[in-house]
């Protein structure tokens, strides 16, 4: 598929965004691969291991959910800035150098550790079901994703997702019910029940909702809005099929993940130990337990899939900030950047970036908690990013500043620097109370617009002013990334107040846009009808039923 696509002249904004117009059937299929990375599948069956059957459905159905909110928001930021390939690029227009660095910076980290998880969960396959080391099989892995990715960017990386979520799907669908009856089938849940403590039963787990169901949410928002390898997808589908692609998203995304999580509750009612204590062996070690040879080589394809998916996406996503927003902005700046070079810079980025990845995933870090740590980090950006795109009076001060303040104090908390005995511990959770409202208000300014964002918001905190209180500083991971939120918006909304700013928005699209105007985009990536951009009664008639600017 890379080879058909590629050309002897490649087409810079091509390698970033594909010509901002791909068609419903590839947009869909590469949101949902995208998504669905072979580490959400390992990090899946670790939470049903570790806090039972609702581990799995607190990791998935919340993830689900937010692919769902992305689209309210995402058509406001399309209108905004239709031809942008980053979002960084569109803080640079909006406010300047100093916002757009940030949430550049936030992005190859995130995008660095994803590219390191899916190449340790490649390598665990690898070690665990042939003759190769983990070394030699996380080599392989980078190998080929890099090889196919390299030439064609971003379009490589949408197309070939296509054919990697068919096979994904498709093995899900036999692999989760043949491991079950291979297993044992139900009485596999009677006898094993002796292996699970009461929490771990229970369907409404406490423990399961507040260390994995309530940081989640929390993560999973940020990710939605901070990380450039869903904001480039956005970027890049017709801008009228945005609500149909994630919504159909959320729902393969949803389904696949709690069902992959099942296998590690089967493992846990089947009382099986990881192998090396190590939880992210739990997937493969299951598969080589129960498996024979052709169902094993579906399941290799399920993840070699997965994981392949989204490391090229976080190989675009990265080549694109350096392209856009460090060669195209900062460097050469837009009206003298080379399309040449930018390709180049690109390529060189996907190389390094592949270095880098196999470099750390030697260490074979911890998924979950690797996902957890770069989602709260984005929770710092969230209400300044979001308020750029609708609030006239933000600045790049306000933005710089709560983001920083919000790191500065999430860091101490999340890593348990600081003691949370006595007022310190009360003044904590005052703020991770106003966050619960915060990420709630959020989620409902998306859908319904500000009247009932702040309905929702005001009422969450009042409701979970009286549990939260002396309570929620003993999780460090959910006090941290909701204190994020809270410190943030409250610099943010304070400081911009203040300010006499009254940004016009229409100055981000003189300000973004093709830095390569030589080349058409590519025609097998628009599988239906282009948008006929002279008739805007359809999406303004659209805009009206689902913006929240309504």
């Amino acid at each position: 598929m890379s080879i058909a696509i590629s050309r002897k002249k490649e087409n810079a904004d091509g390698y970033m965004t594909a010509g901002n117009k791909i068609g419903f059937g590839i947009s869909a299929a590469s949101m949902t691969a995208t998504w669905i990375w072979a580490s959400s599948m390992y990090a899946s069956a670790t939470s049903g291991y570790t806090y039972g059957i609702s581990g799995p459905i607190h990791y998935g159905l919340w993830g689900a959910l937010m692919i769902l909110l992305i689209y309210p928001f995402g058509r406001r930021i399309r209108k905004v800035a239709p031809r942008a390939h980053t979002m960084a690029e569109v803080m640079h227009a909006r406010h300047g150098r100093s916002s757009q660095l940030m949430l550049a910076g936030s992005n190859v980290l995130g995008s660095l550790i994803s590219l390191t998880s899916n190449f340790i969960a490649g390598g665990a396959l690898v070690s665990m079901l042939s003759p190769f080391s983990f070394g030699q099989g996380i080599l392989v892995i980078a190998a080929g994703v890099l090889l196919y990715t390299l030439w064609s960017g971003f379009r490589a990386s949408v197309l070939t997702d296509f054919a990697q979520v068919l096979a994904m799907l498709g093995a899900v669908v036999v692999i989760i019910p043949a491991v079950f009856f291979l297993a044992g089938g139900p009485s596999m849940f009677v006898d094993g029940a002796q292996n699970l403590t009461p929490q771990q039963g229970d369907f409404f787990s406490s423990d399961a909702f507040l260390n994995q169901g309530a940081p989640y949410i929390a993560a999973v928002l940020a990710y939605a809005i901070g990380n450039q390898t869903i904001a480039q997808r956005l970027f890049a589908v017709r801008e009228d099929l945005i609500k149909k692609t994630f919504v159909t998203a959320t729902i393969g995304y949803g389904a696949t993940i709690i069902g992959i999580g099942m296998l590690g509750v089967m493992a846990l009612y089947l009382g099986i130990e990881p192998l090396g204590g190590d939880p992210n062996n739990l997937i493969p070690q299951i598969a080589a337990t129960f498996l024979g040879p052709v169902l094993l080589c579906l399941f290799f394809i399920m993840i070699i899939g997965s994981l392949a998916s989204t490391a090229d996406s976080d190989l675009a996503a990265l080549s694109s900030i350096m392209m856009a927003d460090v060669y195209g902005q900062n460097i050469a700046g837009k009206k003298n950047a080379n399309p040449k070079t930018m390709l180049l810079v690109g390529r060189i980025t996907m190389i390094v970036a592949t270095g880098a990845a196999l470099f750390f995933a030697s260490g074979q870090m911890n998924i979950l908690d690797l996902l957890v740590f770069v989602g709260a980090l984005w929770g710092a950006l969230v209400f300044p990013v979001i308020a750029s795109f609708y609030w006239k009076k933000v600045t790049n001060l306000a933005f710089s500043v709560s983001v920083l303040a919000a790191l500065l104090v999430f860091i101490p908390v999340r890593f348990e620097w600081i003691s949370m005995a006595g007022i310190t511990g009360i003044l904590f959770d005052i703020l991770a109370v106003i966050g619960i409202g915060i990420v709630l208000g959020l989620m409902a300014f998306g859908f319904f617009g500000k009247r009932v964002a702040l309905i929702v918001g005001g009422v969450s905190i009042v409701a979970s002013a009286p549990f939260g209180i002396g309570f929620l500083h003993d999780y460090a991971v959910l006090s941290g990334s909701l204190i994020a939120y809270a410190v943030s918006t409250i610099i943010c909304t304070a400081i911009s107040f203040r300010s006499s700013m009254n940004f016009d928005f229409d100055l981000i699209k003189q300000r973004t846009g093709d830095f390569d105007t030589e080349d058409p985009a590519d025609a097998l990536l628009d599988t239906v009808t282009p948008v006929d951009t002279t008739d805007t009664a359809t999406d303004s008639d659209d805009e009206s039923a689902d913006s929240p600017r309504r």
